[in-house]
């Protein structure tokens, strides 16, 4: 909704480029409704097949999807209702690709990686010095 609201407020006004970035902001805005909320498009009959579509990709393929989106409109006109009309839409982006990442491991784990790494070098200090 901010980035349907902030588009509609960029586009009252002369500068072509602002009316530009208005337009791709409440475009963006709708193409996040139909992805991520499709329940609010009952309306629109591709809204399931959008929806079902968007559920397949990766989440590395939906952060660059939503931070694309969401940088386009910044370039095109750089004003604090394109920053803060798109902060939300990046952010979504943003989530997506700290998801991607995965799980954060585990300190037992963690720590027998390290144990064992320590014992590599120990075994491998012990073997260049009986080299030398």
């Amino acid at each position: 909704l901010a980035c349907a609201f902030a588009g509609l407020w960029n586009c009252v006004t002369i500068n072509p480029l602002n009316i530009a970035a208005g337009v791709w902001m409440m475009l963006n805005a709708f193409v996040l409704f139909l992805c991520e909320a499709p329940f609010c498009c009952q309306f629109i009959e591709f809204a399931n097949a959008v929806a079902t579509r968007a559920d397949k990709l990766r989440p590395w393929q939906k952060a660059a999807f939503y931070c694309g989106m969401a940088v386009f409109p910044v370039m095109l006109s750089l004003t604090l209702t394109t920053l803060f009309g798109n902060a939300i839409a990046f952010a979504t982006g943003v989530l997506y690709g700290l998801s991607a990442l995965g799980k954060k491991g585990d300190a037992i784990s963690y720590a027998r990686i390290q144990q064992q790494k320590q014992m590599d070098e120990e075994k491998l200090t012990g073997t260049l010095e009986g080299q030398a």
